[in-house]
This record gives structure tokens, sequence and C-alpha cells, in this order.
């Protein structure tokens, strides 16, 4: 393991299960104290009896709504009460299904819900996480989409919440600029279902099809955003980085696909 004698430490938001918890993991075997953030509490309580005895003592988790202000102020603090510090945040919180149906249909509420947690949420976190970043020269890494861009059919709320994180970070790294490196990964098909808690556990299956459209030849793994999301919160690996959207789909962005 490599080791952090100062321990930095990292608030991560939707990070009970999923890409948040691929993140979390990863970062804790690289010797960080990690906030876990999540609505799911019972996924929070697997993934932290899930860790090792010596990684559970770095961890917090804390119960709570992404898009509401309160929450996000009481989990920042009660951070740097038990750490000390906040050195990365990750804003990876977000209602993951993208279709909404058709346009005429949609809900304000539901359109302004899913506006409030994927793109609202990164704001939040940032706002409050923001001071202490600075004090520790730390960074942001902004969990976007693809999605933002290139699009499916009635994906319009989500479609735009992630197309403003990928705005929401080159803002943030030019107002910020000197204190706090913001950057995104914006990843493509990421298989997360062997990844959510026991209730919702999937064992995956995919079909030939399915990894040979991807010029990689395969799907995406959280590990695959955990190790790029490791290596922007790195200064001396990423300090020249910032304002960036890092494309990781297998190459399928990069694909013309024509009518046959």
């Amino acid at each position: 393991m490599e080791n952090h004698p100062d321990h930095k430490v990292a608030f991560i938001t939707g990070s009970a299960q999923g890409l948040g918890l691929a993140i979390a993991q990863n970062l804790l075997g690289r010797g960080w104290k990690v906030t876990l953030f999540d609505l799911d509490a019972e996924a929070g309580d697997e993934a932290i009896t899930a860790l090792p005895r010596d990684q559970q003592d770095r961890t917090l988790f804390f119960h709570g709504d992404i898009a509401k202000e309160a929450d996000v102020t009481v989990a920042i603090q009660q951070t740097v009460d038990r750490f000390g510090r906040i050195d990365g945040l990750v804003n990876n919180a977000g209602i993951a299904d993208p279709h909404c149906g058709p346009v005429e249909h949609l809900d304000w509420e539901n359109w302004q819900r899913v506006i409030n947690v994927n793109l609202g949420g990164a704001f939040l976190a940032t706002k409050h996480a923001t001071q202490h970043l600075r004090k520790t020269h730390g960074a942001i890494v902004n969990i976007t989409s693809t999605r933002a861009f290139q699009s499916e059919a009635n994906t319009e709320a989500y479609a735009a919440s992630k197309g403003g994180m990928v705005a929401l970070t080159h803002a943030l790294a030019v107002s910020l600029s000197g204190d706090v490196r913001v950057n995104a990964i914006a990843p493509g098909w990421i298989e997360v279902g062997d990844w959510q808690k026991s209730a919702n556990h999937e064992d995956p299956q995919h079909r030939d099809i399915d990894r040979e459209q991807h010029p990689a030849g395969r799907i995406g793994t959280p590990e695959d955003i955990a190790k790029m999301t490791a290596f922007l919160l790195d200064d001396e690996q990423s300090g020249f980085m910032t304002g960036e959207t890092i494309r990781i789909d297998g190459g399928m962005t990069h694909k013309m696909i024509y009518a046959q």
C-alpha cells in the first residue's frame, strides 16, 4: 500500500455503491481517509462493514441528500472535524437513469430533481468544500458522462445535467486557479451491477456484440474510473492539468456508425 504520512482526505458523493464506492476503495488502498456521502443508508452500512478494519478506521459515512444544502454543510464540517482537512472532492452523486420520456411529457418536478441532484449537488459540495481545498491546494474531480457530448432520444434532463458538469468544470478551474485544480471524467458504458448493495446486486451478463462494439474490446469497469480519479487527485501525477474532461468510454465517442 502506498503510504501517505499525513493521510490525505477525500470527500466523495454518491459513494456507497457503484462508481463512487470503487473510487473510495481505490483511494483507501492508497492510504487516504475518505468520507462516503450517500442517500442510501443501507448501502452505506454495507460498504463500511465490508472494508478491512484499518480502512474502516479511515472512513466516515454520512447519510444525506446531495441536493439539500444543510446536509452537505454538515457532512463537510463533520469531515473536517473528524479528519482535520479535505484534499480531494469527488462529485459523483447522480440520478443514474438517463431516460425521462418524450420532452412534452417531462414533468417540471422530475426535470428539477435531476438537475438539482446531478448538477446542483456538485455545486453545493464544491461551495462548501472549497475553503478547505484552498488550504491544502487540493483537487476536484467531477464525474460527468459521455452523454454530455452525444445522446439517445428522451434523455434531456440527464444530458443537460451532465453537459452542465463539463461547463462547471472549466468555469471552476478558472475561478479557483492557483489554489484548486478541477477536472472531470466522462465515463461511457461502465458495468456497475456487481458494485451494488446486496439487495440490488447483479452479476454482469454481456453479449459478444456488447463488448465488440467498443474499440477497446470490452465494457468498462468501476476500477477504470477509480484509477483515473486517483490520477487526477494526485498533484505529482496531474499537477499541470485543470479544466479538462477526460472521456473513458472504450473509444465509443470516436466511432463512426452508419446505417447498414
